[in-house]
């Protein structure tokens, strides 16, 4: 009960943020038309998704396939450093153990480059992968079909793909806006085990 009570606390902090940070992120372009003012056409649920391979250090690559046997959660955000994807990474590293129950594997891409999402880490105290999704630049975030031309930017997507590496459900977000978790804890709770 007492982990029920901080999963329903977090995520109504979730909310609150979504609200005081609406429309606010120092990064979104207000001549670049944001997802619900243009059409996104993310992979949907069903789709195979497709396998990539990004730098997870400078020196180690982590590919979809090696997470294969556990359920993934793709985070695709515009950048780092921006006051919506701190809060909402820093939301998902809080929520961590409601995770983990279900053993999934947050992932973490946007196009800033390694080093960038090293330092942001360490300062957001982030335990899960950030992959940078920048040379060649949104190719991963093209193939999930949530990349912006307009900014050269990922969108606000959330993908939850099955231990057999099939997307069971899709989000894109205003890019202004804090998704949460609600939608990604249904998601794995529904996930056949």
């Amino acid at each position: 009960m007492v982990r029920g009570n901080r999963t329903l606390r977090l995520a109504r902090m979730a909310r609150e943020l979504q609200v005081a940070f609406a429309g606010h992120d120092r990064h979104a372009r207000p001549d670049v038309p944001t997802a619900s003012e243009r059409e996104v056409t993310p992979l949907a649920a069903g789709t195979e998704a497709p396998d990539f391979q990004l730098r997870s250090t400078p020196d180690q690559a982590l590919s979809l396939s090696e997470l294969r046997g556990r359920p993934v959660v793709l985070v695709f955000y515009p950048e780092d450093w921006s006051p919506v994807c701190s809060d909402q990474l820093t939301l998902y590293q809080e929520l961590a153990p409601e995770f983990a129950r279900f053993n999934a594997q947050l992932v973490g891409i946007s196009v800033d480059g390694i080093w960038c999402h090293l330092a942001f880490a360490k300062d957001r105290h982030l335990q899960f992968p950030l992959l940078p999704d920048f040379e060649p630049k949104g190719e991963v975030s093209r193939l999930y079909g949530v990349y912006r031309d307009g900014d050269g930017t990922s969108e606000r997507a959330l993908f939850v793909i099955d231990r057999d590496g099939v997307i069971r459900w899709s989000y894109v977000s205003p890019v202004g806006m804090n998704p949460g978790a609600d939608g990604i804890l249904k998601a794995l709770e529904e996930l056949p085990q």
